[in-house]
């Protein structure tokens, strides 16, 4: 029905495989996407924490919940990677799923000769926000291709160390911009309401950063407060101080409902399709490398120098150049040296997580989970059983050697 769609581009050919060798064989591009395990498994990720006074607003790249959903992710790519080595060894292989991270760094572990990279669209928010900022203040129109910036970090905690517009640095601009909406929050437009929306925000977290370290966290507010002790995410209410919310699995469950009917009504024609953009750029990054152009965009690929000071061999998230068959990285330079520790917390973290989930080893497992920011506040004890039982719950998606 797409392909047939008056304002479609080109016509594709659409199969469903029964296998991964026969979704493989011959590819050129693998696109991963998928639910790790189901809505049940990430409503304990995300709720069964709360008992020990752990909060969070997303749950799926780090804190307890991060963890958990990477324990069971793992394995997942770790075959993916093997397949893909054995059928389709030279395809360039696109991630979409979270934890972004450890998902590139299991693909890469398990076949190093693996083409692969992974996209995320919460920089773009970010530069979307310095676009309304050029809007509100220079009075000019902007788009966030128009801006040039300098991208370090991982993923859902990436920072913009330099974002210039036309040859106008604008980091003394973002300076006022946060000083004058810190308190009250930005909101770019009635649709943009973080109380209307368990995915909008209204930006104070990235102020508040910004008027504290001095460079512009790059990713959504729900986001950035779980790679950080709960000075933003004590508690629900703490929470909508900072103008954001915590996204109940409940909804995402009636949520899938509700996408599951749309589906059955655009099948029959019920509902018409319309093709829209998504504002992802997966399709532009297949185009650049297949020659037809390169671009320039933010991508998590493993570090090989492009950030200095973070581990070689760690997944870390700057731009790249993509062109004919190729990407390559573009230098971010040092980490400052300000925010390096909060960031390099998570990298190493991140590194003794694919160890843990790789060896099903319940003691390095417990002390990674522990040592995350968000459960500071935990007893060993409570920990304990919260990890314990946190890995009962998702019992039929992880090795049977965590139960040995």
């Amino acid at each position: 029905m797409i392909s047939a769609h008056p304002d479609a581009r080109s016509r594709w050919r659409y199969s469903v495989a029964d296998s991964l060798q026969e979704a493989l064989a011959g590819a050129d591009f693998v696109v991963i996407s998928i639910l790790p395990g189901t809505f049940d498994e990430m409503e304990s990720d995300v709720h069964l924490p709360e008992r020990v006074g752990v909060f969070q607003s997303v749950g799926d790249t780090v804190g307890a919940g991060g963890f958990m959903r990477a324990m069971r992710t793992i394995p997942m790519f770790t075959e993916f990677a093997t397949a893909i080595r054995d059928y389709a060894p030279k395809a360039w292989v696109i991630n979409y799923t979270n934890p972004m991270t450890l998902c590139i760094r299991a693909l890469y572990e398990a076949y190093p000769g693996i083409r692969a990279f992974g996209c995320c669209h919460e920089v773009f928010g970010t530069q979307k926000l310095l676009c309304a900022m050029i809007r509100d203040k220079l009075g000019e129109e902007a788009r966030r291709q128009d801006l040039y910036t300098t991208v370090t970090g991982i993923n859902h905690f990436t920072w913009l160390t330099q974002a210039s517009f036309r040859g106008v640095d604008l980091f003394p601009l973002y300076r006022d911009f946060a000083d004058e909406y810190w308190e009250t929050g930005y909101m770019d437009g009635k649709d943009d309401n973080w109380m209307n929306s368990y995915f909008s925000c209204a930006q104070r977290v990235k102020f508040d950063l910004f008027r504290r370290y001095g460079f512009i966290a790059a990713a959504g507010d729900r986001h950035l407060a779980e790679f950080l002790p709960p000075w933003y995410l004590k508690d629900e209410a703490t929470a909508h101080q900072w103008k954001f919310t915590l996204t109940p699995v409940s909804w995402r469950k009636e949520d899938l409902k509700r996408r599951l009917e749309r589906s059955d009504r655009l099948a029959s024609g019920e509902e018409k399709i319309s093709l829209k953009p998504s504002g992802e750029e997966g399709h532009l990054l297949i185009k650049a490398l297949l020659g037809l152009g390169d671009l320039v965009s933010n991508v998590n690929i493993p570090n090989a120098g492009q950030i200095p000071n973070l581990p070689r061999g760690a997944v870390v998230e700057t731009n790249a150049l993509f062109g004919f068959d190729r990407i390559q990285p573009v230098s971010a330079g040092e980490m400052p040296a300000n925010i390096l520790p909060l960031v390099a917390r998570h990298v190493y973290n991140q590194e003794n997580t694919l160890r843990a989930a790789l060896r099903c080893d319940r003691k390095l497992g417990f002390s990674t989970f522990m040592n995350d920011p968000q459960l500071g506040a935990v007893s060993l004890s409570d920990g304990q059983k919260l990890f314990d039982d946190m890995l009962e719950n998702q019992r039929k998606y992880l090795p049977e050697a965590w139960f040995k």
